[in-house]
């Protein structure tokens, strides 16, 4: 038996509704208004939980990568567009305070110790742990160590690599997210079945984190027992940024969460039964021998 994970008020398992997460990441392009622009939009859509990202740059990246030539909108070097990207306390609390205003769900994926200490000034939820920090032992202890609900994505990861981060983490409330990391993903990569070899392997609830373009396959991974869906969500896929092209924009997320939430419907329990339904077919159509 797969016990669900509590995330807020949300129970997120096998037998509950999927829990759907907007994964506003940076594609809110280091401005805080459209990062509440995102917010709004994920709001509208139905979306349960909005996600971000926090690193603390130098920790993060090398001086060589940070020096590295790279145009962007806030100058000409890969350091300049890393930190125009990221927020600090000020913009995090306009977030914080913005989420509660709408009862939004939200988290981060924090990708060193540091960024885990920040964020726990907001008392989030849950963590996720990005498929990049799968074999980072120090931060798997450092998110283990606050006791929170952890979403671990498993991008270009060995199950190997799989089996020692759930080592490391022994985490009774964990929620396996199968991932392929490439943005956009190939469809012929996605390698949905993956979802039931996890829940076999684990027997943890497990969710879907999709960077394809497109709706229908991450509707596909419900129908295979994901218990949590998550797609980057854009206000325009055309605006500045990495990560728009593989994003879904408000219009979109709504009919994805409309399709799941039929499928949900739609898959029943899996008992065999005879409904009320279909008696007067019954009594038509069969034969009597």
């Amino acid at each position: 038996m797969i016990n669900p994970v509590k995330i807020g008020r949300r129970l997120v398992g096998p037998g509950q509704p999927c829990l759907i997460v907007a994964e506003i990441g940076i594609n809110h392009n280091g401005d805080v208004e459209i990062a509440k622009k995102l917010i709004a939009a994920a709001v509208l859509s139905g979306c349960d939980a909005v996600k971000f990202q926090k690193r603390t740059i130098n920790v993060v990246y090398s001086p060589e990568e940070l020096s590295r030539p790279r145009e962007s909108p806030f100058g000409s070097t890969n350091g300049e567009l890393k930190r125009g990207l990221e927020f600090g306390p000020e913009q995090y609390k306009t977030i914080d305070e913005y989420c509660r205003l709408h009862g939004m769900i939200w988290f981060a994926s924090c990708w060193d110790e540091a960024s885990v200490d920040f964020m726990e000034q907001f008392n989030p939820p849950c963590y996720k742990i990005a498929s990049a920090s799968l074999t980072d032992d120090a931060l798997l202890r450092r998110h283990r160590d606050y006791g929170r609900p952890i979403f671990l994505s498993t991008g270009m990861s060995t199950l190997e690599q799989i089996d020692h981060a759930v080592e490391v983490l022994v985490a009774r409330d964990l929620i396996l997210m199968h991932c392929t990391s490439t943005y956009p993903s190939k469809v012929d990569e996605l390698n949905l079945r993956m979802i039931q070899t996890l829940l076999e392997r684990y027997k943890a609830p497990v969710g879907y984190s999709g960077h394809e373009v497109g709706l229908s396959t991450s509707v596909a991974a419900v129908t295979l027992g994901a218990c949590c869906i998550e797609r980057h969500i854009t206000l325009d896929r055309a605006m500045w940024g990495s990560d728009q092209a593989a994003s879904v924009e408000s219009q979109g997320f709504a009919r994805l969460i409309r399709d799941i939430r039929v499928i949900e419907r739609a898959l029943g329990d899996g008992v065999k039964r005879v409904y009320e339904s279909e008696k007067s077919s019954l009594q038509r159509l069969r034969r009597i021998l």
